[in-house]
């Protein structure tokens, strides 16, 4: 299906999201769109799948100007999406995710349709259950289960945002072959990244934006620097590598068991120094979670124990964690971090502790504008958060963090975010390192675990590494670890 955007116009508030597109992109296409976190991406897709509606300007599909109302009428004229946060039902099965909102509702077809997922699980390599509960599956599992929804409910035209995020090298590769098959028969793929050597792999032609406009249309051979001088108007430099571990211990993990009902961590020993950053490598669902939910209060350890300050921590509550320094930043931004329908300023108020009754309206403007410019998100004291880009609801997550912060525990902190908003926020982060606060976080990129972390912890099959020294440890030596050699 041949989509073409014209003159499309898109504000919220004062925020310019999508200023005078025009763009056309020919069936059978793998067209990459790049830009940085609130360049107008997702906002450009939302609008093409009927989540927003333009200001202004047409939308043609096969040169039939439409206009594309809702999700539902979108899918209708064959065009699906799958977004950062997956768009499910977590207390439902996988085959009734399937199920609702098809014709015939829950119940017909329901063998055929089991059957169908099992083929197209098959076809990609993904290992989904039709009886498994989307509420027990990682993030990266529901990324996948959107995918086969998606294209088992016939799309023309697919749209995948981030979509990498949280599989493995294997399931990537299944995936790639598969969307280049998919536009060799005429299916229109659009692939929205921050990964420029995935978009530079993978799509035939390339539109970049920045600051709401579109600022060029690329096609092979490609050239990196071009593409990152397009996103930023300007060369971004990573950095030096920078560690402000001290020797004095402030987490102390004894013999530390964890489990759930498929994974059990057992006899964990680790010391967490001040201002030390530890990475933790491994396959999505291989313990990386449970290990940061455990260190969060939020699981209690089966065995062992957890001393903060010399304190024995088993068995005290997500509060009391708090009370001491632990803050924790989870992967899926609106189920569990932010709150969908609120605004920043409302984000704030509920961050900030109070002694009175009433809040005051107009310092909690004035706060809300201030971490807006502290922290260059890119919107307004009453945006809704839904409506912040990735990048900017992850910059609202950061600015939501209490000072004085003892211990940082993040799920994937860069996912989804372009170059110069991930080395932004390590930045920031790293600010909190000086300051003796220790982090610990999860990664599907392995480069940004080797260039931020003092040490590594690497999670495969139940079983947890000793501790690795990141400096001397390579890409390829994490990538055999994480494949369950060379244990």
């Amino acid at each position: 299906m041949k989509i073409t955007l014209q003159h499309i116009d898109k504000s919220f508030g004062k925020v310019h999201a999508n200023d005078d597109i025009n763009l056309t992109i020919p069936s059978g296409t793998i067209q990459g769109i790049l830009g940085e976190n609130g360049a107008g991406k997702s906002t450009l897709m939302k609008i093409l799948t009927g989540y927003y509606q333009e200001d202004s300007g047409d939308i043609l599909l096969d040169d039939e100007k439409v206009k594309i109302s809702s999700p539902e009428d979108a899918v209708q004229r064959g065009i699906g999406m799958l977004h950062q946060d997956p768009l499910d039902f977590p207390p439902m099965k996988v085959i009734d995710n399937f199920l609702l909102g098809s014709k015939g509702g829950l119940f017909p077809r329901k063998k055929e349709v089991e059957k169908d997922i099992l083929r197209l699980s098959k076809e990609f390599d993904f290992q989904i259950d039709p009886d498994t509960f989307v509420e027990t599956m990682t993030v990266g599992e529901r990324q996948q289960l959107e995918i086969l929804r998606l294209l088992w409910m016939g799309v023309k035209v697919l749209i995948l945002d981030e979509p990498t995020t949280g599989i493995s090298a294997n399931q990537k590769e299944k995936l790639f072959a598969t969307l280049v098959k998919l536009a060799e028969q005429g299916l229109t793929v659009i692939f929205v990244s921050h990964k420029l050597e995935e978009v530079e792999q993978l799509c035939n032609r390339v539109a970049v934006f920045r600051q709401g406009r579109l600022v060029g249309e690329v096609q092979p051979p490609y050239d990196t620097q071009h593409f990152v001088y397009l996103m930023f108007g300007k060369s971004v430099e990573i950095g030096e590598k920078t560690s402000f571990c001290r020797d004095d211990s402030y987490i102390k993990l004894e013999n530390i068991g964890i489990e759930d009902y498929r994974l059990h961590l057992k006899d964990i020993n680790l010391e967490i120094k001040s201002g030390e950053v530890i990475g933790l490598a491994g396959m999505e669902g291989s313990g990386q979670r449970l290990f940061l939910r455990a260190l969060a209060g939020l699981k209690r350890p089966v065995s062992g124990d957890l001393f903060i300050d010399d304190v024995n921590f088993i068995g005290k509550n997500y509060l009391a964690f708090q009370k001491a320094g632990v803050a924790y930043l989870p992967a899926a931004r609106l189920e569990e971090g932010l709150i969908p329908g609120m605004t920043l300023t409302e984000h704030f108020i509920l961050s900030e502790e109070h002694h009175e009754l009433f809040v005051d309206q107009k310092t909690a403007m004035e706060l809300t504008e201030e971490r807006i410019r502290a922290f260059y998100i890119k919107g307004t004291p009453v945006s809704q958060i839904e409506q912040l880009s990735g990048g900017n609801q992850q910059r609202a997550l950061l600015s939501l963090l209490r000072n004085n912060l003892r211990l940082v525990l993040m799920e994937h902190p860069t996912r989804g975010l372009d170059i110069e908003s991930a080395i932004w926020i390590w930045s920031k982060m790293k600010e909190r390192c000086k300051d003796c606060a220790s982090i610990v976080f999860t990664s599907s990129d392995l480069d940004e675990i080797l260039q931020y972390s003092d040490r590594i912890l690497v999670f495969f099959g139940g079983l947890v590494s000793h501790p690795l020294d990141a400096k001397s440890t390579t890409v390829d030596e994490l990538g055999q670890l994480i494949g369950g050699k060379g244990w």
